[in-house]
């Protein structure tokens, strides 16, 4: 049976999971009780079929019960009119036929099954009927407790089936976050391995560049002073493009005054020719008077 954590003394979880324990062993006797997750849910559910069958065997007690005080009495009844029977009427059982004892001990038992004060036909009948009434009654309460059982026997069977559901769920979360942290481990030993690599190459640079500028190296040709000068480069052409993009404009005139103005001369004609041939345009279009 599966381990349960403490709880307090007199905790109404306790109190049932002794009582359903007692219950249980009771039932199973000598054969070992089957494990079962002793969480609250399932605790709950055994106590609620315990008490289905407590309630069912009580109702059989009392059924017992009730059967032996009328066999007490109808023996007591029964004495008491063979005593009656033998001393004024002079019968007894020796003295009737076959027949007559198989039907009078027929008569007997069905009086005493039936529970009936005297053997009159309204007698039986009326117990008959009341037996009939019973019977139904206690079927359909039978039904009505096979029907509860059977409900709780399915929460159970659902609760033990979510219960392995998300115990094998947990074990997969598990193996993946076992997963996760390995992979997370040779990352961080990968970074680790990455930064000792770059200090220990930062260091072989400074060592290097320290030897070159021992042999006499122009320190101008180091690579700060080479990223230095990269940087003040990129700053320069930067400032010259604006300049660039107002030379452009200056591409296409000529390269002396007279060569200029003899283009602007050219202009002046070519816009004087096409003002005449617009005029000339305008004049022919037709006009009406009105």
């Amino acid at each position: 049976m599966a381990a349960v954590a403490a709880t307090p003394a007199g905790d109404p979880f306790e109190k049932k999971l002794i009582r359903v324990t007692l219950w249980l062993k009771k039932i199973y006797g000598d054969v070992p009780v089957p494990e079962y997750e002793m969480n609250e849910r399932t605790v709950d559910i055994l106590h609620e079929v315990m008490e289905c069958n407590e309630e069912r065997d009580k109702d059989v007690m009392l059924v017992i019960e009730d059967m032996k005080d009328q066999a007490t009495k109808y023996e007591a009844e029964t004495k008491y009119w063979q005593e009656i029977l033998g001393e004024s009427l002079g019968l007894s059982v020796d003295s009737l036929s076959q027949e007559a004892a198989t039907d009078l001990t027929d008569l007997v038992e069905s009086a005493m099954e039936l529970g009936v004060e005297d053997t009159s036909l309204a007698s039986f009948y009326s117990a008959i009927n009341c037996m009939s009434s019973e019977l139904y009654k206690t079927k359909s309460k039978n039904e009505e407790m096979e029907l509860k059982l059977k409900t709780l026997t399915e929460k159970l069977t659902s609760a033990l089936s979510l219960e392995k559901k998300l115990e094998e769920d947990f074990k997969k979360l598990n193996e993946s976050q076992e997963a996760e942290k390995a992979k997370a481990e040779i990352h961080s030993k990968d970074l680790k391995f990455l930064e000792d690599k770059s200090k220990d190459l930062k260091i072989k640079v400074i060592e290097a560049e320290e030897e070159l500028l021992a042999m006499g190296l122009d320190q101008s040709l180091m690579h700060k002073a080479l990223v230095k000068l990269s940087e003040e480069l990129a700053a320069l052409l930067k400032e010259i493009e604006p300049l660039k993009k107002e030379l452009a404009f200056y591409h296409d005139l000529p390269l002396s005054i007279p060569l200029a103005q003899v283009k602007v001369e050219e202009a002046r004609k070519e816009l004087k020719a096409l003002d005449e041939e617009l005029t000339r345009e305008i004049e022919a279009l037709p006009f009406e008077l009105t």
